[in-house]
């Protein structure tokens, strides 16, 4: 059993996953407060994707016990997926058409009354004003990363989840999207990331779990999993410049092999 804050909005409990008898998860416990950005690292293969989609509702679990908002995922599906948006690595909107009208098509999914002045401020805030007559399939990948953000969270979702937001972006779109992400945070909202980028973590985390072999196996701030493994012989094998960074402590929990 781990600490839970009454200000938890994700809260995961011993959850199990089983696909035959492989063990993809094993009793991973962790929470998400509102205001925080919490990271899910972890190699190919730790449990991350079975962990996110058991939290989405996509996988049932073979036990354990996931609530978003007080809503229990399994119990109150509608209720838990009401309180949520979900950003996906790959995004899957259709390319013929244009920003426009993909944001007015999920306003309408979601409820939300989108007025053109709100569609506006929308489009002005992720500075794609100019483009918003331009289809989706002629976007940049940065450009996508920034519409895609905007439909999860259109609904004012309390828990934003995000996998791997930032994959394939350069440096000057990687930084908004951070700031982005920062801008959810401010709002006390709730932010599960996932992300191979160790740079990623320590930048927007404010804490992190490193996930391997479908075990949790440490949980802290970024600084305070550098602090705490700077001694041990393994990160200091793998630090490279001397300097221990959370690169250096995650090769050092997990291992230098490559995963498929």
């Amino acid at each position: 059993m781990i600490d839970q804050p009454g200000s938890s909005i994700l809260q995961v409990k011993n959850l199990n996953v089983f696909y035959g008898t492989f063990q993809a998860v094993s009793n991973v416990s962790f929470y998400v407060k509102s205001g925080e950005i919490f990271g899910l690292l972890g190699p190919n293969g730790a449990g991350k994707t079975s962990t996110l989609s058991s939290v989405e509702g996509l996988l049932k679990p073979q036990s354990g016990e996931i609530t978003v908002a007080g809503f229990n995922i399994s119990k109150q599906p509608l209720h838990a997926r009401a309180n949520m948006g979900v950003q996906l690595q790959a995004t899957s909107f259709q390319p013929e058409l244009t920003i426009t009208e993909i944001i007015k098509l999920y306003a309408g999914i979601y409820g939300v009354n989108l007025t053109s002045e709100k569609l506006n401020a929308l489009l002005q805030d992720i500075k794609l004003e100019e483009a918003a007559s331009k289809k989706f399939g002629q976007l940049s990948g940065g450009q996508q990363q920034r519409v895609s953000l905007v439909i999860s969270t259109i609904h004012d979702p309390i828990l934003v989840m995000l996998d791997e937001p930032t994959t394939g972006l350069d440096p000057q779109s990687r930084r908004q999207l951070w700031e982005r992400i920062e801008a959810i945070r401010e709002k006390g909202h709730a932010v599960l990331l996932t992300t191979h980028s160790m740079e990623e973590a320590e930048a927007v985390c404010d804490r992190i779990a490193i996930i391997d072999h479908g075990k949790v196996i440490a949980t802290d701030t970024p600084q305070g999993l550098i602090d705490l493994y700077r001694n041990d012989p393994a990160v200091i094998s793998a630090s490279r410049k001397g300097k221990i960074t959370l690169e250096d402590v995650f090769i050092g929990l997990t291992g230098k092999t490559v995963r498929a």
